[in-house]
């Protein structure tokens, strides 16, 4: 049975309150390693590419199926025992083992090894994603998930930044290979942090009614997800929709040195000031607006990220064809900010369209079309699609088979979230009441 915390029975004391805060910002941390590690390689592509003598499209390979086809398939059974076990341990022990995998990394010899280690860092992240958010849902009510969950999107931004910033400057002084190795060893000394100061907290004690079964068989779980509407809807939608943040958090850092000739560290900090520019008030005001709008009516959660993920292609367009670097960068980060606003409300909607027996398997089955199709498909087909395109459009080929990736994504997405709000009703399973 899962261990029960031994804070003030009331959740509103404030012992409570500030300690959930703690643990947000444990598992936001947490988030943050997850992201400089996985994306630490965008900044090191065009090294990399020159030590390996590799294409686009092995490129594309390394950052996409070497990550993502191995974090999707141990997703399951980590979710399945985050929903039977501890979860505070599952955490810690998969942010341990994507950090070790990471400084491996730095010891790649080719092509293969670097591609036999990144699956490494897929497999550890798998333990993380579900057993985190599963804790935040027994920690913050119905009326405040969204904004939890809006800040712990700010570890993903600060990740990204960090990887970009930290990796671009230790490359140009050190190499490539020292960056792995320097950015894997803070994950491993938090492991210990995560491991001995987060309690886990009673399962759906924020859940109406009695509590549902804890250990469901696996069939039943199967088959209450896909009859659940609103939840495949927002799977869906997730899934499309981050294709256009994995689009940027991957190619941009290449696109800049392509088109304006800077520099790996110079690519690193500006690009991440940019990431950061954009990155920080976009998933608080994201988490906020949510919790005002669905106060009138729950349909925003779906209504929000569709309407904010097409309005997020005009200022990318606009970026894309700029022809000064400040410019670049600042439409950058405008169009960045608008679309990570949209994360606030899929995560609150995933949360709250599952029960506490089915969070973190239910997460598990969101994130693999989300790394299948927002990571692998987009990182493949934009390496290919640029390949094709260079005969005839020279360095501009990657910036026009990133837009067109974002741009089919926002608009699927779009699609995808109208019909997940005609699915919604007042009877959601889990609440803060």
């Amino acid at each position: 049975m899962p261990a029960r915390i031994t804070e003030p029975a009331k959740p509103g004391a404030d012992e409570h309150a500030r300690y959930r805060w703690y643990v947000l910002a444990a598992l936001t941390l947490t988030s943050l390693f997850s992201v400089a590690d996985r994306l630490v390689l965008s900044i090191l592509l065009e090294d990399i590419k020159r030590a390996f003598a590799l294409n686009d499209s092995q490129l594309g390979l390394l950052t996409g199926v070497a990550f993502s086809l191995f974090y999707v398939a141990f997703g399951f059974p980590f979710a399945r025992l985050a929903d039977r076990a501890t979860r505070k341990t599952i955490v810690a022990g998969a942010l341990a083992l994507w950090s070790l995998m990471t400084m491996l990394c730095g010891t790649a010899a080719g092509f293969w090894s670097l591609f036999a280690l990144r699956i490494g860092v897929g497999v550890g992240e798998a333990g993380s994603g579900p057993a985190g958010q599963s804790l935040l849902a027994d920690y913050f009510r119905r009326e405040q998930i969204a904004r939890a969950m809006g800040f712990l999107t700010l570890g993903a931004t600060i990740g990204t930044v960090t990887g970009l910033i930290a990796g671009g400057l230790i490359a140009d002084r050190f190499g490539w290979r020292m960056a792995f190795v320097l950015l894997g060893i803070p994950g491993v000394l938090h492991a210990i942090l995560i491991f001995t100061t987060v309690r886990e907290p009673p399962r759906g004690r924020y859940s109406p009614g009695a509590a549902p079964p804890l250990q469901r068989p696996l069939g039943e779980t199967l088959v209450r997800l896909l009859r659940n509407k609103v939840y495949l809807g927002v799977v869906a939608g997730f899934a499309v929709q981050i294709m256009i943040g994995y689009a940027l958090a991957i190619w941009m850092a290449p696109i800049m040195q392509r088109n304006f000739g800077v520099s790996t560290g110079m690519v690193g900090l500006l690009l991440g000031l940019a990431f950061l520019a954009g990155g920080i008030p976009g998933p608080i005001a994201g988490g906020y607006l949510t919790d005002r709008l669905v106060a009138r009516d729950e349909r925003w959660r779906a209504w929000l990220p569709g309407l904010l993920g097409v309005a997020c292609l005009v200022p990318l367009a606009l970026c894309f064809l700029a022809n000064g670097l400040w410019l670049f960068l600042g439409l950058f980060a405008a169009g960045y900010g608008i679309f990570v606003a949209t994360q606030a409300p899929i995560l609150s909607l995933l949360q709250i369209s599952l029960d506490a027996g089915e969070r973190a398997f239910g997460v598990a089955f969101a994130l693999f079309f989300n790394n299948l199709v927002g990571q692998a498909l987009s990182a493949a087909a934009i390496g290919a699609m640029s390949d094709a395109f260079r005969p005839a459009l020279g360095t501009s080929s990657l910036s026009l088979a990133v837009f067109l990736v974002c741009l089919a994504s926002g608009l699927a997405a779009l699609a995808i979230f109208a019909w997940t709000a005609r699915q919604q009703t007042a009877a959601i399973t889990w609440s803060g009441a």
